[in-house]
């Protein structure tokens, strides 16, 4: 096959000037299809005259000749190095690791410590006592508080110095005091230690960090990914004509760049020669290759098809597209409100309960008995109690159960905290294609004339079966679908800016373009072919010699499931809004196909993020699902951000939630994971909590004087008890 004559396909829609229009057309349908957006040559369309991914942003000036490097400035701010910032999951890792050993260590040593407590030993009726167990008691203690403790001291110290403690310092307070407490019972005053709590404090806690790290993922590699879409080298064209591979960040503004066949496009850059279609789906998200020739834009990091172009580079560093599509994600990121988890904030209520009923505890006995020693030992036991056992693993354990469920349906929870908020949705944003839409074409219609469909459609396949083309392959597919048996086919020609022609069965077919029809003064249903175009639809004819035998139409396939999606959203009282690039006509006809709410369209890459940033402004709680680079910086921006899995690699690391299996009814699942997960998170904090009702005012004293006081016994059951409920109930967690 002929490498240069192939980037000459028929199947250029925006070449024809095809309007999009509000109906879809009826003749022969058999699926549910979308228009597609109108792209190829922007001189050619006067509707949309620029690609949604490359847009305003930073436009190249229009030129027919290479632009020197005066005219279009410099910069030397490449990407930053490929695995820069890797470290994000090293570190998730290592501490999921680190968790995971200093909780066995500290399992180890808490076994000891536990024989040695007189309470325990108390509490299961036996006396194990010798002389210096109190030592080797404080000792082992020691080194648990130490080893053991260091994350949540590490952790409370980080929290105290943003003046937001949460649960790093009510376990940190709870641990120091009982050491500081027990130490002074070894050393110096007369009373009960409290190394038992402080040992199966700092266990469970290990064990509640280390069980929600692990199910967790790690931080996002939105950056690396962005790296990844880039060549390492780039074909220089010397002043000489002749051909040198030079490092991309050595490139500057006005550089002459070759680019192969099947090669990725090193950098921003004009074309001043050559013609082929250009993938730009891993810019993008679109998945239509795009017709480029001289004075058309691209972009680096798209895929170059079969042809070669030239062009000169237009933006080098920080102002090439995917540079500014990065530093859109770094400050939505930035600027997006951490919100807190639910579990610290009813730690940061039981850190301020502690330090106050503490405190209160402490002056209430001082004035009343005057004992020192005794107002000590209550102040101490409130605050010490005050962090239930139960808390450390009432979140966790949901969260664990949580991500299992989510993994199960299809669901990869990157951030827990927007996941916990998802159930606060009250609007969902959609990308069109790649979301809405499976992004490639279908057949939508079939017209035959003087054959039946299937032989026309056989005729199509078997000369289209040799075009790699995203048309050629939405043909091909329909035969396979139907098992259309493909002819053998002889003498297969590309013909540039025409179509494609070959030999089968003696007849001489061809598939080719409207222009070739106008061309050539063949006739054919002008009234219908519009009618299709204002639709947004592909039309391809086929010809037998100069005889039309039909044509077919085509267009972007809907998901299944998106229709479905949509009215269940709608039934939740959750507004649906559809923010695409494509043109008006194109966005207005999904909108009334699927029924969304609200429908804004033309819409550059940078300007989604603003939009976004408006719903948000106006009060609304905001998801946005997309699966295109240019979508990064929204799904950061956005309150959740949803990736459907068959996207782009920065897209789906840049998102909160990842739908693994593409599906748009998936966000459905995600919003009632949401809220029975938080339902089940509350239920186990109150169990967690519940007991402090009784316990604390119990361990302040409050019923001293007539003979009750809670006792360590009593206090390690209650703990007990509570913990086996919560780890029962978040097992029991489930949707619809």
């Amino acid at each position: 096959m002929d490498k240069e004559n192939t980037t000459q396909n028929p199947h250029k829609t925006q070449s024809e000037g095809a309007l999009v229009g509000d109906d879809h057309g009826t003749h022969h349908a058999h699926k549910d299809h979308i228009p597609t957006e109108n792209k190829g040559n922007p001189k050619n369309n006067n509707e949309h005259t620029h690609n949604h991914a490359q847009g305003k942003m930073n436009q190249m000036p229009q030129a027919d000749r290479p632009v020197s490097p005066a005219e279009m400035g410099h910069s030397h701010h490449p990407l930053p190095e490929h695995g820069e910032h890797t470290e994000h999951d090293d570190h998730h890792s290592m501490m999921v690791a680190d968790f995971r050993k200093r909780f066995f260590i500290a399992l180890i040593i808490t076994v000891p410590i536990l024989l040695l407590s007189p309470m325990i030993q108390m509490f299961i009726g036996v006396d194990w006592r010798f002389n210096g167990d109190s030592y080797l008691l404080f000792g082992l203690s020691t080194i648990l508080f130490i080893y053991g403790g260091k994350p949540f001291l590490t952790g409370a110290r980080d929290e105290l110095k943003k003046k937001s403690p949460a649960m790093m310092s009510l376990i940190a307070l709870s641990i120091t005091i009982a050491y500081i407490y027990s130490t002074l019972t070894v050393f110096v005053i007369n009373g009960d230690d409290f190394f038992w709590e402080l040992a199966t404090l700092i266990v469970i806690m290990l064990l509640g960090h280390w069980i929600e790290m692990r199910s967790v993922m790690g931080a996002s590699r939105a950056l690396d990914e962005l790296v990844k879409l880039m060549p390492e080298e780039a074909h220089q064209i010397t002043v000489n004509g002749e051909i040198t591979d030079v490092p991309i960040k050595q490139l500057k503004a006005g550089d002459a760049i070759l680019v192969k066949p099947g090669e990725k496009i090193p950098i921003d850059g004009l074309v001043y020669d050559g013609r082929s279609a250009v993938n730009e789906s891993m810019i993008t998200g679109e998945s239509v290759p795009v017709e480029k020739e001289k004075g058309d834009e691209i972009v680096g990091g798209s895929i170059n098809g079969e042809g070669i172009l030239k062009f000169n580079v237009s933006r080098v560093g920080e102002d090439t597209f995917l540079s500014q599509v990065l530093k859109l994600v770094r400050e939505t990121q930035d600027s997006k409100s951490n919100t807190q988890r639910l579990a610290d904030k009813a730690a940061k209520w039981l850190f301020y309960i502690a330090v106050i009923a503490g405190a209160l505890t402490f002056l209430a006995w001082m004035i009343i008995s005057q004992d020192l020693n005794f107002a000590v030992t209550r102040a101490v036991t409130v605050i010490v109690i005050s962090c239930p056992h139960a808390l450390g693993l009432a979140v966790p354990l949901v969260t664990a159960v949580s991500t299992s469920i989510g993994a199960q349906k299809g669901l990869l929870i990157r951030d827990r905290a927007a996941f916990e908020n998802a159930r606060k949705l009250n609007a969902v944003v959609f990308d069109k294609t790649g979301t809405l839409t499976e992004g490639t074409f279908g057949i939508t219609d079939i017209k035959a004339i003087g054959i039946s469909q299937d032989e026309l459609l056989l005729l199509a396949c078997s000369v289209e079966s040799n075009s790699e083309h995203p048309i050629a392959q939405g043909i091909v597919n329909e035969g396979k679908r139907l098992n259309l048996r493909l002819k053998e086919v002889k003498d297969y020609q590309n013909l540039p800016g025409k179509g494609l022609k070959a030999d089968v069965d003696g007849r001489d077919i061809m598939v080719v373009s409207p222009g070739y029809m106008r061309s050539e003064k063949i006739t054919f249903d002008v009234n219908h072919y519009e009618n299709l175009a204002q639709m947004g639809k592909t039309v391809v004819f086929i010809l037998d010699g100069s005889t039309l035998l039909g044509y077919l139409a085509l267009s972007d396939i809907i998901r299944v499931t998106a229709k479905e999606a949509i009215d269940i959203l709608k039934s939740m009282d959750i507004e649906t809004i559809l923010l695409t690039g494509d043109n008006q006509r194109v966005a207005a006809y999904v909108g009334n196909k699927l029924k969304i709410d609200t429908v804004i369209a033309e819409v550059l890459p940078q300007e989604k993020a603003s939009k976004i940033d408006g719903l948000i402004k106006e009060g609304k709680f905001v998801a946005m699902t997309g699966d295109g680079v240019n979508d990064a910086p929204s799904l950061a921006k956005a309150d959740l951000g949803i990736a459907i899995g068959a996207g782009t690699d920065v897209a789906i690391e840049t998102a909160d939630v990842i739908l693994v299996q593409s599906n748009p009814l998936d966000v459905v699942t995600i919003l009632k994971l949401s809220k029975a997960t938080y339902k089940k998170m509350i239920q186990n904090l109150i169990w967690a909590t519940g007991y402090n009702i009784i316990a604390l005012p119990l361990a302040a004293g409050i019923l001293y004087y007539q003979g009750i006081v809670i006792s360590p016994a009593l206090g390690a059951a209650l703990m007990s008890v509570s913990t086996i409920v919560v780890a029962i109930n978040a097992k029991l967690l489930k949707i619809d």
